[in-house]
């Protein structure tokens, strides 16, 4: 059974830092691309950023220079570190896992920047 538990999660003030975790079970983490989306109310799920299996990244351009996502493959964990937060980041982020021909989805974890 695949598993995706997203974490650290919260309130935080614009100019502050969060850093979300997405641990799995169920799939061998080292051959899954990852990533995490976000959804805002009344808006559809969105592209944050993805990171592949040999640790290339990728990211919307809003979150480019802001936001680091990262991988360990030994806690079969990813990472997604957010500084600079703005309130336009306010969202529930979800955590992605691509595992051979399936798409895989934590439960999400709010994150709210106050102005």
């Amino acid at each position: 059974q695949v598993q995706l538990v997203e974490s650290g999660g919260g309130l935080v003030q614009a100019g502050g830092s969060l850093r979300l975790s997405c641990s799995t079970s169920g799939i061998i983490f080292g051959i899954a691309p990852m990533g995490w989306y976000r959804q805002a109310p009344g808006k559809q799920r969105e592209l944050v950023a993805t990171i592949t299996t040999g640790g290339s990244t990728n990211y919307q351009d809003s979150v480019k220079g802001r936001f680091t996502i990262s991988r360990d493959n030994a806690k079969n964990t990813v990472y997604l570190q957010m500084n600079s937060l703005k309130p336009e980041d306010t969202a529930v982020y979800y955590c992605n896992a691509k595992y051979w021909s399936s798409n895989y989805w934590g439960q999400g974890t709010q994150v709210t920047v106050s102005s």
